[in-house]
């Protein structure tokens, strides 16, 4: 037996044993963390400050990782020692003290992956309680325990990490007695990426700016979606640099149409910035082509989310997307069937 085969092994009996009474201590709370597709992506010319301006219109589905989270007094902190991978050290005062468990169930059945492994002060989990604590002067010393239960594949172009982020926000926003719609957490929430904003509303959103600001809310939709992520990844930065050698326009038909849009429906699938990471990396175009083929998809909806590298497909029913998994899934690929959703980064009631 090899040894990522033991090691996984024993993840899962773990996993199977983990509860959060157990593990985080009585007065955890649960969130939900959902992923998210694009729409309708334009995105513009490079700016003096290397950003670009974009026109996004992002929409929320079904699929979600879970977070268990759970905040309680530490006492004497001796951070002085060298410290395990999974914690780290924040606050304005280096008062708290952030443990991080990852808990990946993306992996494809029959096929071997590397399990997910980000150390906790590069996990963008640490950096949205660290800021939160130094945006509101929080600084009590504090064990800040989070378990992430992930669903979202990572680097697949839809949101998880960013998810998880907003998530834990409005995780410490309620054990620091802010409401999860205070306007100091949704400031974190944009310095943090543009996506975390997005995820603190949730549902069908236009966002403009470098991707940060939430214009308006739109109607969501409803339907079955299918997933499909390769192998195959594609830098978000290279994807970027390519764009900028060879720009694609997004036509002013397209521009105004979600311009007067007032629901998802209304919103023409475009990304201008596949082109360029579907030439970084090919199989991304064959996943496309693949999609477009199966039976129960819808005419002209399938796209790539953001630079990848995940194309999502509007199906007929739920039917066909679980079919469509299934193939994609015997050619290696990850997926799932999902539907479009109204979720956001929130907490849920207790059982």
């Amino acid at each position: 037996m090899s040894e990522t085969m033991r090691v996984d092994m024993l993840a899962e009996a773990r996993n199977a044993q983990w509860s959060a009474d157990t593990f985080l201590g009585v007065g955890s709370i649960k969130l939900v963390a959902p992923a998210k597709v694009n729409l309708f992506l334009n995105v513009g010319a490079r700016r003096a400050d290397g950003y670009h301006n974009v026109t996004n219109v992002m929409h929320a589905v079904a699929l979600h990782d879970t977070l268990h989270v759970n905040c309680v007094p530490a006492g004497d902190m001796d951070a002085s020692s060298p410290l395990p991978e999974h914690v780290a050290v924040g606050g304005p005062e280096e008062n708290l003290l952030v443990n991080i468990d990852v808990a990946d169930k993306t992996s494809i059945p029959g096929i071997e992956t590397s399990p997910l492994s980000i150390p906790a002060r590069d996990n963008i989990v640490f950096r949205a309680v660290d800021a939160l604590a130094r945006a509101v002067g929080r600084t009590q010393r504090e064990k800040v325990f989070v378990r992430i239960e992930k669903h979202i594949p990572h680097e697949g172009g839809l949101g998880g990490g960013s998810s998880n982020a907003a998530a834990a926000l409005v995780a410490m926003a309620h054990f620091w007695g802010l409401a999860p719609d205070d306007a100091v957490v949704g400031n974190v929430a944009r310095t943090l990426g543009a996506d975390v904003a997005f995820f603190l509303h949730g549902g069908c959103a236009l966002l403009t700016g470098s991707g940060e600001n939430l214009d308006r809310a739109l109607g969501a939709a409803k339907g079955s979606v299918v997933l499909v992520k390769p192998s195959a990844g594609v830098s978000t930065a290279a994807a970027y640099r390519a764009f900028d050698e060879s720009p694609v326009a997004v036509s002013a038909d397209q521009a105004e149409a979600v311009a007067r849009a007032q629901s998802a429906v209304d919103v023409p699938l475009v990304n201008n910035l596949a082109p360029a990471a579907e030439g970084l990396a090919g199989e991304l175009s064959e996943v496309k082509a693949w999609l477009a083929a199966q039976p129960g998809v819808r005419e002209g909806r399938v796209l790539l989310c953001g630079s990848g590298a995940t194309t999502f497909a509007e199906t007929t029913d739920n039917a066909a997307a679980c079919a469509i998994v299934a193939a994609a899934q015997a050619r290696g690929w990850w997926a799932r069937a999902t539907t479009f959703s109204s979720l956001r980064a929130a907490k849920l009631p207790a059982r």
